[in-house]
């Protein structure tokens, strides 16, 4: 079915369709339950971003809510690009994809016994451009009094739709002011991530990032670990609270649609002297940067002198 001009296509369930003909039954536990796994990526240059590093964390999502995606994860991958290039025209030059895969345990059976034939769905939409002032202005955070919820009742390790712990997070953070953004502390008072983006700290020229165990890997929170050890500055998983926050030198997030953003302050305290990038947040982006061949930072910029 061909998209009408200007239209996105989506795959839906082994079918290419125009986006707004893409629909899920009411029914589909994904919607009734948040009974699904997902993961986003973005494109440089119209090429998904570690696309075999996302499929895989999906995969293992997907394997540890008991969801049979019922196609292999080369196949996954075949879709993905098949997907961004479908709707490549309709990138500009300056312009790149977020991709989102989900699958969802689907439609109940009618049937008692008889296995549930999973939803999958591809989509792409435009990087959200909005953010791009955070790269001259740093991001402003506010610690949540949700915690992140911990690993004993259900592991944060799985990018999973039911996303309600961080979004409430997110929401009180905003509250009076729409331009901050949430710092997630686990149970024991520590901090964990935000809502959707893994937090970092920089002290003394070494860069410190939480544990795992109450984390979302994430992959670009991977690809700074990975870039940290090219550039030969110390990086490490290790517990740490607000007072390592408050008296960091630098601080930033990592997130697949913005990759790096530097973090102004957190709880109204400015990080370090309030250099946006600080040194180390900077060289790190801009290895990134060089790494993909797209100005990371200038990219989104460049959409704040286009608006």
């Amino acid at each position: 079915m061909a998209a009408p001009a200007g239209e996105r296509v989506v795959y839906l369930n082994g079918k290419f369709v125009p986006e707004s003909q893409a629909t899920v039954s009411i029914s589909d536990h994904g919607f009734t339950h948040g009974d699904a796994a997902f993961d986003t990526m973005r494109t440089f240059k119209g090429k998904v971003f570690k696309l075999k590093e996302h499929v895989e964390r999906l995969y293992r999502s997907c394997k540890y809510a008991g969801i049979d995606p019922g196609i292999s994860q080369g196949e996954m991958s075949r879709l993905t690009d098949e997907v961004v290039e479908r709707n490549k025209h309709l990138l500009g030059p300056s312009d790149d994809f977020w991709v989102t895969q989900r699958v969802t345990r689907g439609v109940p059976s009618a049937r008692p016994g008889e296995k549930e034939q999973p939803t999958i769905i591809i989509l792409c939409r435009p990087l959200p451009w909005e953010r791009a002032k955070f790269y001259q202005t740093g991001i402003s955070m506010r610690t949540s009094p949700i915690r992140r919820t911990p690993p004993q009742y259900l592991d944060p390790r799985a990018k999973l739709q039911n996303y309600l712990n961080q979004v409430m997070a997110e929401m009180l953070a905003k509250q009076g002011d729409p331009d901050v953004w949430s710092l997630l502390l686990d149970e024991n008072g520590n901090v964990a991530e935000g809502s959707g983006y893994n937090f970092f700290i920089v002290r003394d020229g070494r860069v410190i990032t939480s544990h795992e165990r109450y984390v979302l890997g994430g992959i670009s929170r991977q690809t700074t670990m990975e870039i940290c050890q090219e550039l030969n500055i110390p990086a490490a998983e290790m517990d740490f609270n607000l007072y390592d926050v408050y008296t960091a030198d630098e601080a930033f997030i990592t997130a697949t649609s913005v990759c790096l953003l530097p973090v102004r302050s957190v709880d109204t305290r400015t990080i370090g002297d309030g250099a946006i990038p600080g040194s180390i947040t900077g060289r790190i982006l801009g290895t990134w940067s060089g790494m993909v061949g797209v100005d990371i930072a200038g990219q989104y910029l460049a959409h704040i002198k286009s608006a």
